[in-house]
């Protein structure tokens, strides 16, 4: 007896399955991607800044030690790895919102951006966290960086005062 296929195949098979399935039929590819974007629009703020919240109270200290000092390259120093752990843990975040600009999904990218940047603030208010003691001025830094990236990518400068007004009323002195 076959057991079921969508416990067997992997997230990689499925997305090729899905895209032979596509090129086969215009019909199908087209309502693929109705639900793909209908998919895609649900972003929550608070639900982003938890995952970002998370991702960097994660961030253990031990990981900046283990990946400082010297090395046989060199010598790494251990702010500038929690700098950099500090960027790794925000990268697939910083993604999305370029992949939501890519795609002309400006409301969605303004969401996720607020998500991520509220995310950094809570973390810098609210962790803690021992790692943040490496990183002391990374969560201000980054927060200006990515609010710089998502503007940069944005069409609409009613958006980008929306942002910033929101940024003044919600993450005093960060704007």
């Amino acid at each position: 007896m076959k057991g079921d296929i969508f416990d067997a195949i992997s997230s990689d098979d499925a997305f090729d399955i899905l895209r032979l399935i596509a090129r086969e039929d215009q019909k199908i590819a087209k309502r693929i991607e109705q639900i793909a974007m209908e998919y895609l629009r649900d972003v929550d703020i608070e639900d982003i800044a938890f995952e970002v919240y998370f991702a960097l109270d994660c961030i253990e200290v031990e990981e900046v030690w283990n990946r400082s000092g010297n090395t046989r390259d060199g010598y790494v120093d251990p702010t500038e790895m929690a700098w950099q752990i500090f960027e790794e843990a925000l990268y697939s975040f910083r993604d999305e919102v370029v992949k939501y600009q890519r795609l002309s999904m400006y409301a969605e990218a303004k969401k996720y951006c607020l998500g991520i940047l509220g995310g950094i603030y809570r973390f810098e208010k609210e962790s803690p966290s021992e790692y943040k003691d490496w990183a002391v001025d990374a969560p201000r830094e980054y927060f200006t960086q990515v609010m710089k990236e998502w503007k940069s990518g944005q069409n609409n400068p009613e958006d980008v005062a929306e942002v910033e007004e929101f940024i003044k009323k919600n993450f005093a002195g960060w704007g």
